[in-house]
Formats: structure tokens, sequence, C-alpha cells
């Protein structure tokens, strides 16, 4: 299946599914996909060494108006930031917490995967 680059959905979810795929294979547990609070919605939500980590996935099929990390602006920050208030209260959770970003730039069969620790909050 060839995705297009007007074929949003499908390429996100196909990021998504990677992204998760790194995550577990780099030792972290993924706890939630998709998780939504209001107009917030976190991509992945995972746990690391006591560490719950919030992370948004960007992912494009091609580069010309910029890399996919690019697009996490303040707006987008503060939106995941909001979510992760509430899942934090929801949870109980009284540990360390760290905001991430997965870059993945589609390319052909294959893909490039950028994992941005701590990339704001």
């Amino acid at each position: 299946m060839t995705l297009q680059k007007q074929d949003k959905p499908a390429i996100g979810k196909k990021g998504e599914d990677i992204a998760a795929r790194h995550l577990l294979a780099t030792d972290y547990q993924v706890v939630e996909r998709n998780w939504r609070y209001k107009r917030s919605e976190i991509d992945l939500i995972a746990k690391k060494e006591g560490v719950l980590v919030f992370v948004e996935v960007k992912t494009k099929s091609y580069v010309a108006y910029g890399h996919p990390e690019e697009s996490v602006d303040q707006k987008k920050a503060n939106k995941i930031m909001e979510g992760a208030e509430e899942y934090i209260y929801k949870a109980n959770w009284h540990g360390d917490i760290r905001f991430d970003v997965i870059a993945i730039h589609l390319e052909g069969n294959g893909y490039k995967l950028f994992h941005f620790e701590d990339a704001f909050g």
C-alpha cells in the first residue's frame, strides 16, 4: 500500500505504530494510545524506569515543508500538557514525568525515526 501525501490519517496511524514498536524495543511499556481529554490528544503514554512519558508522534512522507518535529509548536505542547495533567490526576501518578517527541520521515518502504527526549514541558 502506497501512502499518498493526502492520506494523513493513514500516515499518522503508520507513524504511531512505528513509534510504539520503537518504544517497546527500547524497554518502554506503552500504557495508552490516543488518549483524549477535551481538545487534547496524547498519541502514546509510556513508562520506563519509573518515569511516565507523554509522547507526541509526528510523521511525514515528505519534508519539503519542514521536518516532522518542527510542527510541535507551543500551542500543541500546551494542549498535550493539559491532557497530561488530567491523566496524571486520574491515574494518581506521583512519579516523574517527561514529554517526548518522536519524528518519523517515511521514505519509500522504509523510514527514519528520531526520538527527542524531554522535548518540552
